[in-house]
């Protein structure tokens, strides 16, 4: 076993509450599943977000999951870099795994897909 870094991304249209923790769930729920993710086998998950969203705690979407409780979770601010993309959350949950670095299936969503174009499924 070894600890591997999953990522995703996602956007939402607005910054709101709702919208916020609907967009994130959306993700770790296509996170969670396309890596099989066991919680009990999470060290940690890191969650970013550009400095436009502000109205919730994405991290809170992730304690909709069952058996995610005792899974750390930390939030924070994204790089402001001009002509970076806007209204984006960005995760990365630290997994333990046998799993290679090129079988972890990266989830891109809405218009973060363009963040990381090499990533995606040829699927």
């Amino acid at each position: 076993m070894v600890m591997r870094g999953i990522r995703g991304a996602t956007t939402v249209e607005e910054n709101s509450e709702k919208e916020i923790l609907l967009s994130t769930h959306e993700l770790l729920d296509e996170m969670i599943a396309n890596n099989r993710i066991d919680p009990g086998m999470v060290a940690s998950v890191f969650i970013s977000t550009t400095a436009d969203i502000t109205e919730a705690f994405p991290a809170r979407a992730l304690r909709e999951f069952e058996d995610w409780k005792y899974v750390p979770v930390m939030c924070m601010q994204e790089l402001d870099v001009p002509g970076g993309l806007k209204y984006c959350i960005r995760v990365m949950i630290h997994y333990n795994t046998s799993c290679s670095q090129k079988d972890i299936k990266h989830i891109y969503l809405k218009k973060a897909v363009s963040l990381r174009p090499d990533l995606l499924s040829k699927e």
